[in-house]
């Protein structure tokens, strides 16, 4: 049961995800009493993990800032996350079951979002009650407080469930329709980072393809031209992104370079975490619009402010880790395998939608999606477990 509520309150509800996450992060401990389960127990990637948590801890020692210490304390909790589903589901089969739950909660919240869009007056902050529906419903976001966090929750389920969806036949029928369903939220969320992300994942897998990779190709086009054919806020959303001119990719810009000219002020373990939402306001270039802000919009850029070059440098060697042990495990795997390789490859482009995403929102430290990202990294580990067995679909 603690499994189920983890899997629906990571698309539906902030408070049940991470008290779920706490209580099966207890039981995965204790279990760890038995020697036999200690002798079998995963650890994936701690090198690199343990590494991060040791330089953000520092980093936050040095800024003498009580409210770093406790900030970075509770980020790196959330990666309880990677070691509770690596431990606690035995195998591919259970990784299934996992998506699959992921999946239906996630086209729930994906009905929400649609509805919010489509029954929103316009562009007041609150038309009332229910407020689950009216508050801030001029962009879709479900049951989360904000857009950004439902785009990149429905960026990680949609691309970590596509493989399975197009390779293994009987997950097709009855996934069809909870994956558009997904995809429709995904739009109706207005974000283009997340819509971004979403792409870039969808392109890495088509080479991975041995058959319908046109027909996919030709799927992700015929969206694009349905967005395009749609209501105006929605096209020109599509139509700026990357655009100079509009404000919104002006103010990241503003941000950017005032981000720099933070870290340069402590290059090598950074401002210390939180430091960007403490010092903001001092290097806010007069042009910007927002002269306060608690981010950057950008989480490599993020990181290394907060974190210094040391703190970069060891967040990247998790995700090179990740991707050399995804792709070794991948390609020790049998062509048969397909449920197998569709779990690994779900993983390999969800993470690499998250990362494309992030370079212009800071996923990273958005508590739902991270704790959803540590999940996804998880299931390669599975794998790599288990004895591989051909699919007869």
């Amino acid at each position: 049961m603690l499994l189920v509520g983890f899997v629906l309150g990571l698309n539906l509800s902030i408070t049940l995800s991470e008290t779920s996450l706490a209580l099966l992060t207890l039981l995965f401990v204790w279990s760890l009493r038995d020697p036999e389960r200690r002798a079998r127990a995963r650890w994936p990637l701690w090198p690199p993990i343990v590494a991060f948590a040791a330089v953000s801890l520092v980093s936050a020692l040095a800024s003498r800032q009580p409210e770093a210490v406790v900030g970075a304390g509770k980020g790196l909790l959330l990666v309880a996350a990677l070691y509770v589903t690596a431990n606690l589901l035995e195998g591919a089969g259970e990784g299934h079951w996992f998506l699959s739950g992921l999946l239906v909660a996630a086209a729930l919240a994906a009905v929400v979002a649609i509805a919010q869009t489509t029954l929103c007056p316009g562009s007041a902050p609150d038309y009332g009650s229910p407020a689950w529906l009216y508050h801030k419903c001029y962009r879709g976001r479900g049951f989360f407080s904000i857009y950004m966090t439902l785009a990149g929750v429905l960026t990680l389920v949609l691309l970590a469930t596509l493989p399975r969806f197009l390779l293994v036949s009987d997950a097709f029928v009855w996934s069809l329709g909870p994956w558009l369903l997904g995809l429709g939220g995904l739009v109706a969320t207005y974000t283009r980072g997340a819509w971004l992300g979403f792409a870039a994942g969808v392109v890495v897998f088509l080479p991975m393809m041995r058959k319908g990779r046109w027909l996919l190709l030709g799927g992700l086009l015929a969206v694009a031209l349905a967005v395009l054919a749609g209501p105006p806020h929605l096209r020109q959303r599509v139509l700026s992104v990357g655009d100079p001119d509009d404000p919104t990719v002006r103010e990241r810009l503003y941000m950017w370079r005032s981000g720099l000219s933070m870290w340069r002020e402590q290059p090598l373990l950074g401002i210390g975490p939180g430091g960007v939402k403490r010092g903001y306001a001092a290097y806010a270039l007069p042009e910007a619009v927002k002269k306060r802000t608690g981010h950057l919009h950008n989480t490599p850029l993020q990181i290394l402010v907060e974190r210094g070059v040391v703190g970069l440098a060891t967040w990247l060697w998790i995700w090179g880790a990740f991707y050399a042990r995804a792709i070794a495990t991948l390609r020790s795997l049998p062509e048969s395998a397909r449920r197998e390789r569709s779990l690994v490859v779900g993983s390999l482009l969800a993470i690499t939608g998250f990362l494309i995403a992030g370079l212009s929102e800071y996923n990273f430290g958005d508590s739902e999606v991270v704790m959803l990202a540590w999940a996804v990294v998880a299931l390669p580990f599975l794998v790599a477990r288990t004895e591989a067995t051909p699919d007869q679909n």
